[in-house]
């Protein structure tokens, strides 16, 4: 229900309540057509989804203007919820299969989410800059910073410095690897209490300490 989501986020204006609250039929509808979610998942769709992308925003609240680029969305997470909470922000949605661009598409025009453009391209095609690239894990990590890293641009004006976010579960010191000194990660149930966050984490890379690893590693081959 979506009254989890406001009671995390008590501050949300009525028009930021009543998208949230109109995100689970619209879902609905095009995932009778479309299968974009899993259909066991869609009971639990406002903590799994939902609730889930919007954990990023217990972490940043992005300033006005900022662009952030969702890589690999799949139906629209954590981008379509991250940009009903910050309308001032510009969310672009990248991904290169045809029909999930095609419910995102069709997700933001019918809950009317200006701050949404869609993108049906790969990853390792996009050149666009971006303050902050997130994601909910869609590959191994060091692999989607390797394609990502390219698309952040290093002036920033947020609280934290432009980076990457990746929304991940379960043991990460393995595919984090070579950056993982370089980190920052919050325990995602230290700001919900539902059960299904026990092991889901918040990654942040700065944008500048991927750059410092590449150079290094350039130099070293």
């Amino acid at each position: 229900m979506p009254e989890r989501i406001f009671r995390y986020f008590p501050s949300l204006s009525t028009d930021q309540k009543e998208k949230i609250a109109g995100l689970r039929s619209v879902y609905e509808e095009w995932n009778s057509r479309i299968n974009v979610i899993s259909r066991k998942d869609i009971d639990n769709f406002y903590v799994h989804h939902v609730l889930h992308s919007l954990a990023i925003a217990r972490v940043i609240s992005f300033v006005p203007s900022t662009r952030i680029l969702d890589a690999g969305t799949g139906g629209g997470f954590p981008g379509i919820p991250l940009a009903i909470i910050f309308p001032a922000s510009d969310f672009f949605l990248l991904d290169s299969i045809e029909k999930k661009i095609k419910v995102v598409t069709a997700v933001a025009e019918t809950l009317d989410i200006k701050n949404v453009i869609t993108i049906r391209r790969r990853i390792e095609e996009e050149k666009g800059k971006y303050d902050f690239v997130v994601s909910r894990a869609v590959t191994a990590y060091q692999t989607f910073v390797s394609m990502t890293l390219k698309n952040i641009s290093l002036q920033g004006r947020n609280q934290l410095a432009n980076g990457i976010f990746y929304i991940k579960g379960g043991d990460i010191d393995s595919e984090t690897g070579i950056y993982r000194e370089s980190l920052r990660i919050w325990e995602i149930k230290d700001f919900f209490s539902e059960t299904f966050f026990e092991t889901k984490k918040i990654i942040y890379l700065p944008k500048i300490a991927g750059n410092n690893y590449s150079g290094q590693r350039k130099n070293s081959c």
